[in-house]
């Protein structure tokens, strides 16, 4: 079993969708094996490997390919901000930020100790007007968290998505009028609910007065970062502005786990020490068993059986489950528990959790962002992040497009 992968498996090691690795096969670039009753395509483990390597080898381009100066201020009002990833992600890019939301207290304690000058707009955000930052603001971003919305009728408007996260956002749009807002959320917003409420979020924008550009998934491996993370980004822009909105250009190099932990391109040190939780020793005993980039499959059948339970006799490959990662790969997602059942994040060589600041850096944040609140609080707060060294490039699209568009700034002084 070890020595060959399914067809998800292999997708889920290298970073790439199962239609590519279809493509690959009918090719000839990553040829599949079949499982003689099923027909289902299978791949020799070092073949896969190999592959992998290959890319890592790739010639990386010079310097930062999407690095774009302002041409003046621009200032960002950040929605549903969480721990300041997206936030400070575009800080770096040479976004100004006037005020960000959050409702999570431990988080807006996070973004005071490490931003006092932000502006805070602790709370719910349906008790917030924002009308006062009109003609203060350039550009609107969140995170809203993804909710179905009922149908009143052929058309979803403004006002049927009431009671959902996504209404608030739209609301704050409607209200300050910034020349482009952002929303940013999870692959799965594509497919939910039949793909109705992303078809419901782009009619609501349109109605507000903001034509959306193409919707696409961005990986986080071609950013600079050392994690398969993705994030959807739905991209509003008013409509009285040219929609020549271009994302960010992917980078060739992948970086991994060791690229993260340890001094070199991404980090100037190797990662601070720092407090983490620990397995209970059911599962550690379990955990050493399995090697450096290895799941539960690579685990003795009886233990397979008894660690899974049921899932066992289930189809899929479920990868993520007694995972330990290897120093010469990315991390897979961060959960916002890395200790929670059957999505193990094991260090490559202890067999423990990553630690809190080892947490911090997979998700690219500064070895000086300081984290608040409890143990679990800090790593919900990480888990939850979009990555910084993603946000970052992002925030480079974001200011070509204003200076693209004249330079052009809400902000009147």
């Amino acid at each position: 079993m070890n020595e060959y992968l399914t067809i998800s498996e292999a997708a889920n090691l290298i970073g790439k969708s199962k239609e590519t690795l279809r493509r690959w096969d009918r090719e000839g670039k990553l040829l599949a094996l079949r499982e003689p009753i099923s027909n289902y395509r299978k791949y020799r483990r070092q073949e896969v490997l190999d592959l992998l390597l290959d890319f890592k080898d790739e010639e990386p381009q010079i310097g930062n390919i999407n690095f774009v100066k302002p041409n003046k201020d621009y200032w960002v009002l950040e929605l549903f901000a969480g721990a300041g990833g997206l936030a400070v992600g575009l800080e770096q890019a040479g976004l100004k930020c006037i005020a960000v939301n959050e409702i999570d207290k431990f988080a807006c304690e996070t973004l005071r100790k490490n931003r006092p000058k932000w502006e805070i707009i602790e709370g719910d955000i349906k008790n917030f007007k924002f009308s006062e930052y009109k003609n203060k603001v350039d550009v609107i971003t969140g995170g809203f968290p993804c909710q179905a919305f009922s149908y009143a009728g052929k058309k979803l408007g403004f006002k049927d998505a009431r009671g959902t996260l996504f209404y608030e956002f739209a609301r704050v749009v409607k209200e300050v009028k910034p020349l482009i807002c952002i929303g940013e959320n999870v692959r799965g917003l594509l497919n939910h609910n039949g793909g109705k409420t992303l078809e419901g979020m782009i009619s609501i924008l349109d109605e507000i007065g903001y034509n959306v550009v193409p919707v696409q998934v961005l990986k986080a491996i071609n950013y600079k970062v050392p994690q398969k993370r993705e994030r959807l980004i739905l991209v509003g822009v008013r409509k009285d502005l040219n929609t020549n909105f271009e994302y960010p250009k992917p980078y060739s190099k992948i970086y991994n786990l060791k690229d993260a932990l340890f001094k070199g391109e991404l980090y100037d040190c190797d990662v601070p020490k720092s407090l983490g939780v620990k397995y209970p020793k059911s599962k550690k005993d379990v955990l050493d068993l399995v090697p450096p980039k290895g799941y539960w499959r690579d685990l003795p059948i009886e233990i397979q059986k008894k660690f899974m339970g049921g899932s066992y006799y289930l189809g899929g490959g479920k990868t993520g489950i007694a995972r330990r990662i290897g120093w010469d790969e990315p991390c897979l997602t961060l959960t916002c528990s890395p200790a929670q059942k059957q999505t193990e994040r094991c260090h490559p060589e202890e067999t423990r959790p990553f630690t809190i600041r080892e947490y911090a850096r997979i998700q690219t944040f500064p070895d000086n962002w300081e984290f608040s609140g409890s143990i679990a609080q800090q790593y919900k707060q990480i888990g939850n992040a979009v990555p910084v060294n993603l946000a970052r490039e992002l925030g480079y699209s974001i200011i070509n497009f204003l200076n693209k568009n004249q330079g052009l700034s809400n902000v009147k002084r």
